[in-house]
């Protein structure tokens, strides 16, 4: 301390003349400020980019590009990381990439931060200036947000490198809405090209914009596809009825409660946010059964989500029970899982870790804690999960008095655009506290 405040009194011995005066210090304390990186310097770089991060997701907002159709996208991503001094290897898989940072000191993690590319094949309504340019093709899921947070995290924490200890790996991954992209990268030899100790990624959503939410273990519900084969002597009227026996035979939620409904994930009293959610202990079974004949034979198909694990094994059984019980015993063929990805579940120790890196930070107000499992919706980041700890958050994006609802794949989705400044400021430091820690 003792030896810049003699530096800045040389400075300002050095000229009569304010502007130099200025202009010397600005020097000075730039220079300075590169030496250590703390989390009050990344609110400063935040706020200088967030300009051009906003207009950064907006282009991409206008020009979406469908899952393995990144072309545009990956560019962009490319020439930004380059320009930041930033190594790339495009080599992975797709139009997917990843951006390595390199620390300057000794020591520290190798710590991998994911970001999705890829949009929707919709055409919903969408009331921003900056609307798709594609017709049928829109980022409707906020991965546009996704990618702009990713590219400021990397710029906040290029420009000082030199103070860093260990890598960061930027993952810019394709084809996140198709489930493919994260396998795939995987099968490519991702993780033994950058071997991270630690990954993190999130997902914009329809809490309050200034919420991060999180929660060990899982954070959707577990999704299968189903199908029942049946011999073609049963008609389509009788599956008809055989589907809504079992439909109503399978559902479970608590009592007088909706989880279907996910508009209200962000109600503070039936919530997420809240211990007596409606969003946990559930099985929710799609009442649409998808019944068609096929080299004569009949499938019944359909979704369910069940939130937990101990509960899969027994689903089929179950389902053969109750058909046996409507009397098809001779006429069931199979019941089986004709899909079922992985879900999202976060490390448990590390969940703790990064929820106390942020708090330290950033204070305690960012943070708020999950109690329920998200239907519906999941991510291929829990591929990712499986070979390396991981925590997954959820971003709020939602501003209601600015009538702004950030409801995932629904018509008029919207972001506000401070999540990215929040996003940015919150996440580049929690790698910096990852990084510098034992």
């Amino acid at each position: 301390m003792k030896i810049i405040l003699s530096l800045l009194l040389t400075i300002f011995s050095l000229s009569s003349f304010g502007q130099t005066r200025n202009d010397t210090l600005t020097n000075l304390l730039e220079t300075t400020s590169n030496e250590v990186l703390t989390h009050k310097l990344i609110s400063i770089e935040t706020d200088k980019i967030y300009d051009k991060l906003v207009k950064l997701r907006r282009d991409f907002h206008a020009n979406p590009e469908l899952a393995g159709e990144e072309k545009r996208t990956q560019r962009i991503i490319k020439q930004y990381l380059i320009d930041l001094g930033i190594e790339v290897d495009t080599n992975i898989y797709s139009h997917s990439i990843v951006g390595i940072l390199k620390g300057g000191l000794a020591g520290g993690r190798k710590i991998a931060w994911r970001a999705d590319m890829d949009a929707l094949p919709n055409d919903f309504p969408d009331a921003v200036d900056f609307k798709s340019k594609i017709k049928g093709v829109q980022h409707g899921c906020g991965h546009d947000i996704h990618l702009a947070i990713g590219l400021g995290i990397a710029e906040v924490l290029s420009k000082h490198k030199e103070s860093l200890m260990g890598t960061i790996y930027f993952i810019f991954q394709s084809e996140e809405e198709t489930f493919l992209g994260a396998k795939r990268m995987i099968d490519n030899d991702l993780f033994s090209k950058i071997n991270p100790s630690e990954i993190y990624g999130l997902h914009i959503t329809a809490l309050p914009v200034g919420q991060i939410m999180v929660k060990p273990n899982e954070m959707f519900a577990y999704q299968k596809s189903i199908r029942i084969k049946l011999t073609n002597e049963v008609s389509k009227e009788e599956a008809k009825a055989l589907a809504s026996k079992i439909y109503s035979s399978m559902s479970r939620a608590k009592t007088n409660s909706k989880p279907w409904e996910l508009q209200h994930i962000g109600d503070p009293f039936i919530g997420l946010i809240n211990p007596k959610t409606i969003f946990k202990d559930y099985l929710i079974m799609d009442e649409h059964f998808k019944i068609y004949s096929k080299n004569n034979e009949l499938f019944l198909d359909t979704y369910l989500y069940e939130t937990n694990q101990s509960n899969l094994r027994k689903l089929i059984p179950k389902i053969k029970q109750l058909i046996r019980a409507e009397k098809y015993a001779e006429k069931l063929l199979s019941v089986s899982f004709v899909q079922e990805n992985p879900t999202v579940v976060n490390d448990e120790k590390l969940t703790k870790e990064a929820i106390k890196a942020i708090n330290k930070a950033c204070g305690n107000h960012l943070i708020v804690r999950d109690y329920g499992q998200v239907p519906y919706f999941n991510d291929d980041f829990a591929y990712f999960q499986q070979k390396v700890s991981g925590v997954y958050f959820f971003l709020g994006g939602s501003n209601i008095k600015k009538g702004i609802v950030a409801m995932n794949h629904a018509p008029n989705f919207a972001v506000d655009e401070e999540s990215i400044k929040i996003g940015v400021k919150s996440f580049s430091t929690l790698i910096l506290e990852r990084l510098n820690s034992e």
